[in-house]
């Protein structure tokens, strides 16, 4: 038996909370979540994809039909969906100790690299190192993404009709710009309709699956909490008082008009509002940063956007690199790097705060109605359209990674990003090229493809070729 597998795979008569933490130890779980914590490159189809692989494909703690659940929660809540996918999968595993530590080991790399990061660029600016080391990273995670809309596709969708769902749900959102909410809803009312006509049905391919790779894990031996109204309360209690710990502090002492507070109130708004990921807030939060804040430049946000893309963790963590560079330009009375110091810390903290509230409130209540066919419809709905969403953030990235410039062009309702032909990347079409090459004909690991793929960056940096 190898390490990654429990001890047993019997199903529990009794309840599983007091039997599943002998099936994953807290320790094996931490260290697994802490090497997922340094993949998560390339938004939340990169990441999304670095956990089916490590959970699902390689160690089998969880099966495919249980993550694509807990994914379809996810992708109707406001925030990074991919950080809160983790926060699900920790708290199946482990409880809310395991879901804590996921979350957090989630975010601690990237908000660790962009703290750097932000101190780098307001003390030198972007240097050639740093620069050539992300053109070898960013390519690297298209093959990663790629992965990931083949793979959530040949399990997700499992009808013709759920084909159909996904591509008009790329579709929707790549040429329409239809609100990412009203997709959902809409590939929601589709799975119900599907499942209504012709019931919930299991592909073949689906079943042989299941049947060659089960989870390693029964289904029934997972974390599993009854929802009640004590428990509602006292979790509600909790995550607004986490919350408004630091934001009385700063109010406090800095005052109802500092920049402190400011950004505590307003990111924290932007917390509650991010349905459909962090690009579909983005826009929002660089007008509101640049012209009625004044935090830092449009091109500033610009580059802020593109060291969120190819740094781990959640790309929505670009709200750090604006609150660090807002902070330190209007300290107040106090040093600048203190002042940036503490204005990155307090929006990541209320950023992040409101997804695990979000999850350990929900996912009693979502778990408890997992064998609902009628709710099991709409949700295989919504996981057709989450191939789709996943394809668009990937096309998306492609875009921004092999050219410099990009526009978004309007002919009547549509609504088309294109990319600058003439600003085309030659390095990132090869390191993409060779990235894919390491994880499907070759099958390194993620990291491995990453760590090579940043030293071919480097080389071709020092080297003098064009890295941006």
């Amino acid at each position: 038996m190898s390490s990654n597998e429990p001890s047993t795979r019997a199903t529990p008569t009794s309840p599983a909370r007091s039997r599943r933490r002998d099936l994953i130890p807290l320790r094996q779980a931490t260290w697994a979540w802490f090497l997922i914590s340094l993949q998560t490159f390339g938004g939340p189809a990169g990441q999304i994809a670095v956990m089916q692989r490590t959970l699902v494909d390689e160690k089998r703690w969880i099966g495919q039909k249980r993550f694509l659940h807990a994914l379809n929660y996810c992708m109707l809540l406001p925030g990074p969906e991919a950080q809160q996918l983790a926060i699900y999968t920790g708290w199946l595993l482990n409880g809310t100790i395991g879901g804590l530590i996921a979350g957090v080991l989630f975010v601690l790399p990237g908000m660790i690299a962009m703290l750097g990061l932000a101190a780098i660029y307001v003390a030198f600016g972007a240097t050639t190192i740093v620069l050539a080391l992300f053109a070898g990273i960013a390519p690297a995670v298209l093959a990663v993404v790629v992965q990931a809309v083949t793979r959530v596709a040949q399990r997700a969708l499992t009808r013709p009709a759920h084909w159909v769902i996904a591509v008009c749900a790329f579709l929707a959102l790549a040429l329409f710009a239809v609100p990412f909410p009203i997709v959902i809803a809409v590939a929601g009312f589709g799975g119900w309709l599907i499942g209504r006509r012709g019931g919930v049905e299991i592909s073949k391919k689906t079943r042989e699956d299941a049947e060659e790779a089960p989870p390693l894990i029964a289904d029934d031996a997972l974390h599993a909490d009854v929802p009640s109204l004590r428990r509602t309360v006292l979790v509600l209690g909790v995550g607004v008082v986490a919350w408004a710990i630091p934001m009385v502090a700063v109010v406090v002492f800095t005052g109802r008009h500092s920049v402190f507070t400011e950004q505590g109130l307003f990111f924290s708004g932007t917390a509650m509002v991010t349905f459909g990921g962090a690009y579909a807030v983005l826009a929002y939060v660089a007008q509101k940063a640049v012209e009625t804040y004044g935090w830092l430049g449009p091109g500033e946000m610009v580059r802020g956007l593109g060291l969120a893309e190819t740094t781990p963790g959640p790309l929505i963590m670009v709200v750090q690199f604006v609150a660090f560079l807002g902070a330190y330009r209007n300290p107040g009375d106090l040093d600048p790097w203190v002042a940036a110091t503490i204005g990155a810390l307090l929006t990541t903290w209320v950023t992040f705060v409101p997804c695990f509230v979000f999850i350990f409130l929900g996912a009693p209540y979502v778990e408890r109605l997992r064998n609902n066919q009628h709710l099991t419809a709409v949700l295989s709905g919504i996981t057709a359209s989450v191939v789709g969403v996943i394809a668009n953030l990937a096309l998306y990235f492609a875009i921004h990674t092999l050219f410099a410039d990009a526009s978004l062009r309007h002919w009547g309702p549509l609504h088309l990003l294109v990319p600058d032909i003439t600003s085309f990347r030659p390095l990132a079409l090869v390191i993409g090229a060779a990235a894919g090459v390491m994880i499907y004909r070759l099958r390194w690991s993620v990291l491995r493809t990453l760590g090579v793929c940043a030293l071919l960056g480097l080389a071709a940096g020092l080297a003098g070729l064009p890295v941006t």
